[in-house]
């Protein structure tokens, strides 16, 4: 028994004294790669070119309630509301095929360019991590308390925006 407690303290010892030198850094991978440049532009790109497909998803919800609001009138025969009726079951179907067509498009767009981007901020963390002589590099996402000084992530952004200028 005796010799059971020995082996696990001198292992628990070893333990510590390899632990202790091991040099670690922290990088919030979200807030790096959402602060790049490149993702900065890429969202402004993005938006614009969407932007026609969200106004005419605007302008239909607002033939909409115009619809609506002539049904609501009171003033409509039954032949003319039961028309109105048809036209805005109509027109609903369209904004919410619209709609889903345009967030799987901008999702598509959106995890292509994250995925892209993830992966040259993976590159430039490891490239960091060997410069400084970092053994660990953890995501902040999976840490409850880090030094402030352990924190490479504005490094990683800088070193991101370098290797990778907007164009």
């Amino acid at each position: 028994m005796k010799r059971i407690v020995t082996v696990l303290a001198i292992a628990l010892a070893a333990a510590a004294l390899g632990a202790a030198q091991t040099k670690l850094g922290v990088v919030n991978m979200q807030r790096a790669i959402s602060n790049t440049a490149e993702i900065k532009k890429a969202i402004v790109d993005v938006t614009t070119r969407y932007r026609p497909r969200q106004q005419e998803i605007e302008r239909l919800q607002g033939e909409l309630q115009s619809i609506q609001q002539q049904i609501n009138s009171g003033k409509l025969s039954p032949a003319a509301e039961q028309q109105l009726r048809a036209e805005g079951a109509t027109k609903e179907r369209q904004v919410q095929r619209k709609d889903q067509d345009l967030r799987e498009d901008v999702d598509r767009e959106r995890n292509e360019m994250v995925g892209h981007a993830t992966q040259r901020m993976q590159g430039i963390v490891q490239k960091i991590a060997d410069e400084k002589g970092l053994d660990v590099v953890v995501d902040t996402s999976n840490t409850v308390y880090f030094k402030a000084g352990l924190d490479i992530t504005d490094t990683a952004i800088a070193e991101y925006d370098k290797a990778y200028p907007v164009k």
